[in-house]
């Protein structure tokens, strides 16, 4: 079904409409090629045959026929001698075609005799040759004809090929659904399509990793709430079985507002998810990396030297220039860095360094902790390592920030000491080019 609308119709349409031009100027190229030539030969026998005449017969007059039986058998030519035409100078070509019998002549005039302004008048009967360029015209136009209807037919298939991969394309990505994402096979592509397959497969793979995340998050959030306000209400029944102490009182008042405290730092920090998302449209910016990390780690410093731990920096290049989210770059790393405060002890030292690699750059932040388990998903929500205190949203966020940047983050273990290294990732190109 063609629709104005319809990329294959206008691709149709335009393969038609410019083959059909470029056919119809070709034709018309080749009929005046043909036309004028044959024309022109006809034009340079009858000059030859004047000039021959004018040679070798002087004696005639005006009104006189030039005996040509000869030329009139073989050429169809005759010639006559008359006064100069109206408007006739010098040498002239007429075409023109006799109402009487509907045969076509042409016709020289050639100078005579100058003293008594005399034209030569050869006629030639080329009826034969304009029968002949009528029936080619005619061959052209039905040829034209032909080869349009094979154009349209041949742009209908064309259409239909090139289109084919965007209309399977289509009819795939609109078949899924959250529970029916699967990735499309890039090898069944041509190699044209393959960077928009890639780009629709990180596409797919990003949504299934949002929506496990996503139902992951509510089912941590409606756990990590519920149980709380369980031990709440366990206590505040307990105390109500019997009369207490007013200590005792104080001391149920006093555990339900640090349950709540907990509870309501749990919901900053979902509440910094939505926020985050706003913060994936934030417009990206070319910026130096190495100098806007230089400038964070100082105000990182101070943060490790509070807790009795130290950071030492080790960028490189000296500058490396990137276009960025700087918002959500910073989520990143300073998730990084807390994490590796909080798990370094006292006197410790964190590493926050850079290196280039082939694709981009690496940034990594390496603790002395205990390190981390890698059996687990640390990036899922609610997960928690080790025995610090913490909801276990930082992780998942900065995770969060990677995947809306394009860029990629993990943690591994350090192989030479205990600790660990968070790294991130960071391509030359990003899935946040600039506007």
């Amino acid at each position: 079904m063609l629709s104005s609308q319809s990329l294959r119709t206008k691709l149709l349409i335009r393969l038609a409409i410019a083959s059909a031009i470029l056919i119809a100027l070709f034709s018309l190229v080749i009929y005046k090629a043909i036309s004028t030539s044959l024309y022109h030969e006809i034009e340079d026998q009858l000059l030859k045959q004047a000039k021959y005449i004018q040679a070798t017969s002087k004696n005639y007059h005006s009104g006189q026929r030039i005996d040509s039986s000869f030329l009139k058998k073989t050429l169809n030519i005759s010639i006559q001698i008359q006064k100069k035409p109206p408007n006739i100078d010098d040498i002239t070509f007429v075409t023109y075609e006799d109402p009487k019998d509907h045969r076509t002549y042409m016709v020289l005039y050639y100078p005579y005799d100058f003293q008594e302004q005399t034209f030569l008048k050869i006629t030639k009967d080329i009826t034969s040759l304009h029968q002949l360029m009528s029936k080619l015209y005619r061959i052209i136009v039905f040829t034209n004809i032909l080869a349009f209807l094979f154009i349209i037919f041949y742009a209908a298939l064309l259409s239909n090929y090139l289109t084919r991969y965007i209309t399977n394309l289509t009819k795939k990505l609109s078949s899924m659904n959250e529970n029916m994402l699967k990735p499309i096979k890039l090898k069944n592509l041509p190699y044209e399509f393959q960077p928009l397959g890639e780009s629709i497969n990180m596409l797919i793979n990003r949504i299934q990793t949002f929506i496990k995340y996503q139902k992951e998050l509510f089912i941590g959030i409606a756990h990590e709430l519920k149980t709380p306000l369980a031990v709440m209400k366990l206590k505040n029944e307990v105390t109500l079985i019997k009369q207490r102490s007013p200590e005792e009182y104080i001391q149920t008042i006093k555990l339900n507002i640090q349950t709540i405290n907990e509870m309501n730092k749990m919901i900053e920090n979902v509440l910094k998810i939505g926020r985050q998302e706003s913060d994936q449209f934030e417009p990206p910016v070319q910026m130096d990396l190495i100098e806007y990390l230089r400038q964070k780690s100082a105000n990182y410093e101070l943060l490790a030297k509070n807790e009795n731990k130290r950071i030492v920096t080790d960028f490189k290049p000296a500058s490396y220039c990137a276009t960025i989210q700087p918002t959500l770059l910073n989520h990143i790393i300073q998730n990084f860095v807390q994490n590796a405060i909080k798990f370094t002890k006292p006197e410790g030292t964190i590493t926050l360094r850079t290196m280039p690699v082939f694709g981009g750059i690496k940034i990594e932040v390496i603790d002395e902790g205990p390190g981390i388990d890698e059996t687990i998903d640390l990036f899922a929500p609610f997960k928690r390592a080790g025995d610090k205190s913490g909801v276990g949203l930082g992780l998942f966020l900065a995770k969060s920030a990677a995947d809306a940047m394009g860029a990629k983050i993990w943690i591994k273990n350090r192989k030479e000491a205990p600790g660990a290294i968070a790294t991130l990732f960071i391509p030359d190109k990003l899935a946040c080019p600039l506007g």
